[in-house]
């Protein structure tokens, strides 16, 4: 099996100084393979690892002695082995992760992300799609385009992956045949169009046999070219077309090492700079000049897209990780509400309501994500009415961030229109998403200043406004304990009023049910109600099973720091079923009601609750009494 007159760059062992300084002149392709399961990704990109030389040896023997024990080709070398690295896709003989390989030629180089044809792992692929400039979409030539073929096509234009290569490959399998080439481009063309595609590049391959990967084949004389190598070596890059583009920089590391000298560093993502241009500051709107370009080799007079450098500004403007400078003249945009595209990537649903982090380059912020407008349908491109999105769903929804974003629409700008979502608890990322536009109310709805202000409201009553959030289990107390305390608080002088979870659903929240989504945005109403009266001066006493720690941490997020205090009446589940004086864990456990917090629903217990209250050994009258005490600064060591 082994080729006699294969040797990679000689110069790699001998002189690794003046091999690295040769690729570093060259141009860097960011490429990925991506389409359905077994269409031969891996293969290819072994294949290309193999034609470039960039194969020692030792890796060649290794790879000999694996295709014999564990490859799909018999005798013959099985280039997937080069890529599929986990001991579960050579058992399975395919991808789950991300492989990402380097390999260069004399033109240029390149990294190449080899992304999984799963359904269950496209997750993965949009990763690898998310820093490529051009996508490799292998097509089987004995099945055509396929489900996956479609989904992986429209996710890597929904990227923005301008270069889109269709390799329809295994055509050794068919015979070298014209016509199923020709009709699987025919299929695919149509379905391009269909989703915005304007070009596309096809290309018949064999992966395993070498045809037309670098060198046009004899058994293709019908294809004129060019060749898969042809076009990764010539196809014009992105970052090319980026320096065209107003001056953008993200603000990544504020570098001050000492009194003297304070710059900013980060990734040019757009445009040029030299020393003595205007900049403007984003998201403050402040504007000054450019006085130095700093890097590791010394100053430049001009950078450009893809560098990263330090930037000092001639004055001392306020600038800091996650700010954006700009071009005076053609700043990006400032929002907090927006529409965008939302790929779902986690085995549990999106929420809508529920709050997660947003990280746009370096910026991140909490987001509240509404119910989606609609979900996409890959195969058929309809929009469908969802209110919701689970593992690989795509749907566009609107959302709200809590203080403004310095973004751009993600048509134009990747790097300021690009986001992921990160769950508040778990810190897993959940999704991945493309804002859109901002909202016209993000631009048209203001505050409103106002005269008599918070702190004239409390001044006046002589309190401090505060909320107490009464959480438990359904049956612990908390009605009962809460209505003890705005009984002493009245017999106090003090202003309060207390929101009861089964009378706001009388009326503010009549149309919300008790799914998860219901019940977040039932407290979103709620905290957003206790943060108006807290406004007016008064102190709110809350009662609310409020069974997520994500959405309570939201509403304490709404008000100044100290002003919420968590109340946990700690009663255990036996105890409150046993009470069950509305008889609602009787229906739960025979099935006539869903989602019961405890039976059908989890309930996620307060980590570190300002007051904790355990019903079996505290009576509602003696936790009524302590609680009065705590937020009338009467402390006691049980707190």
């Amino acid at each position: 099996m082994t080729t006699p007159s294969y040797r990679p760059d000689s110069l790699i062992a001998e002189d690794i100084d003046s091999y690295l300084a040769q690729h570093q002149r060259k141009t860097l392709l960011r490429f990925l393979t991506c389409g359905s399961v077994d269409d031969g990704k891996s293969t290819l990109i072994g294949r290309l690892l193999y034609d470039s030389r960039m194969i020692f040896d030792d890796q060649l023997a290794q790879l000999e002695a694996d295709s014999k024990r564990v490859g799909t080709q018999g005798q013959e070398i099985d280039f997937a082995l080069l890529v599929d690295g986990l001991a579960a896709e050579r058992e399975q003989g395919i991808t789950i992760d991300v492989a990402y390989r380097f390999f260069a030629t004399e033109k240029r180089k390149f990294i190449v992300a080899d992304t999984p044809g799963h359904e269950q792992y496209t997750r993965n692929m949009v990763t690898g799609a998310s820093t490529a400039d051009l996508a490799v979409i292998l097509v089987d030539a004995r099945k055509g385009v396929l489900t996956q073929t479609r989904r992986h096509s429209y996710l890597a234009h929904l990227i923005g992956i301008r270069h889109i290569v269709l390799a329809v490959n295994k055509m050794d399998l068919v015979g070298y045949d014209q016509a199923t080439y020709d009709a699987i481009v025919a299929n695919n063309a149509a379905f391009a169009t269909s989703i915005g595609i304007e070009e596309f590049t096809a290309i018949p391959i064999s992966g395993f046999k070498g045809d037309n990967i670098t060198a046009l084949s004899v058994n293709t004389p019908w294809f004129a070219g060019p060749t898969l190598m042809e076009h990764l070596e010539t196809v014009e890059l992105d970052s090319e077309a980026d320096r065209a583009k107003p001056f953008r920089m993200a603000v990544q590391w504020v570098n001050r090492p000492n009194l003297d000298f304070r710059g900013f560093a980060g990734l040019i993502s757009e445009g040029t700079i030299s020393p003595g241009d205007a900049v403007r500051i984003l998201p403050s709107g402040k504007t000054t000049r450019v006085e130095r370009i700093v890097t590791l080799d010394g100053d430049l007079d001009v950078a450009v897209a893809g560098q990263s450098v330090t930037l000092t500004l001639s004055d001392e403007v306020d600038c800091s990780r996650g700010d954006v400078i700009a071009a005076a003249d053609a700043p990006p945009q400032s929002a907090d509400q927006f529409e965008a595209t939302i790929v779902w990537m986690a085995d549990e649903e999106l929420l809508p309501g529920r709050g997660y982090w947003l990280k746009l380059g370096t910026q991140t912020v909490s987001a509240n994500i509404h119910q989606p407008k609609y979900q996409i349908n890959v195969n058929t491109l309809e929009q469908i009415a969802a209110k919701t999105l689970d593992l690989n769903a795509i749907g566009v929804a609107n959302l709200v961030t809590d203080k403004p974003l310095v973004f751009e629409p993600y048509g134009d700008s990747r790097e300021l229109g690009g986001f992921i979502l990160i769950d508040k608890l778990t810190n897993a990322t959940v999704a991945a998403g493309m804002l859109h536009f901002a909202l016209r109310r993000a631009r048209d709805v203001h505050w409103q200043s106002l005269d008599v202000t918070r702190e004239a409201h409390a001044q006046q009553k002589g309190q401090q406004p505060k909320v107490l959030w009464f959480t438990g289990l359904s049956g612990s107390g908390k009605s009962t304990i809460a209505n003890l305390v705005e009984k002493k608080l009245y017999a106090l002088g003090r202003h309060s009023y207390l929101l009861d979870g089964d009378n706001v659903r009388h009326g503010l929240n009549k149309d919300l049910g008790f799914t998860d989504a219901d019940r977040i945005e039932n407290i979103r109403r709620v905290g957003e109600v206790a943060k108006l009266m807290t406004d007016a001066g008064l102190i709110v006493l809350t009662a609310f099973i409020s069974p997520f720690r994500a959405e309570r941490d939201m509403v304490r997020s709404m008000l100044p720091e100290g002003d919420f205090v968590e109340v946990f009446v700690d009663t255990p589940l036996d105890v409150a079923e046993a009470r069950d004086v509305k008889g609602l864990y009787k229906k739960a456990r025979s099935g006539e009601i869903a989602n019961f917090t405890g039976i059908t629903s989890p309930y996620e217990r307060p980590e570190r609750p300002e007051v904790h209250v355990d019903t079996t050994r505290e009576t509602p009258e003696a936790a009524a009494e302590r609680i009065v005490e705590h937020i009338m600064g009467v402390w006691s060591p049980d707190l």
